[in-house]
């Protein structure tokens, strides 16, 4: 039985690392970072670029995800990203912040100032 398992874990460890990404950088929660998106209208493609702070990541190798916060127009706007997706075409880090927390939900009750975070400085 445990051998079954073993190679049914190796199968799809090695299905899984087919379809990973290898050129995202470590992205940690607190970080200011710039995802370019490839966003389909129709039958055209075009690239959208969202930037935000990453409030929380969920570690499951392929299945990883990262939910970004921004602000637009006084209105906060989470949105959950799957890292190794082939629509994300690139990930950018522009700022990285001290933080003591695993998750950042606290920032979804607080406006303007208050939603800064200290730069870590590296």
């Amino acid at each position: 039985m445990t051998i079954i398992k073993k190679n049914y874990l190796k199968n799809i460890l090695n299905i899984e690392n087919k379809f990973k990404k290898n050129n995202i950088p470590e992205i940690c929660v607190g970080d200011n970072i710039k995802i370019k998106l490839v966003i389909q209208e129709g039958n055209k493609e075009r690239i959208q670029i969202n930037e935000g702070v990453v409030i929380s990541k969920n570690n499951s190798r392929l299945n990883t995800t990262i939910t970004i916060r921004k602000i637009l127009h006084n209105i906060g706007v989470e949105r959950v990203y799957l890292i190794h997706s082939p629509r994300i075409l690139e990930i950018q880090i522009l700022r990285r912040s001290k933080i003591r927390r695993a998750k950042l939900y606290y920032l979804r009750n607080r406006s303007g100032k208050a939603t800064r975070l200290k730069q870590k400085f590296t």
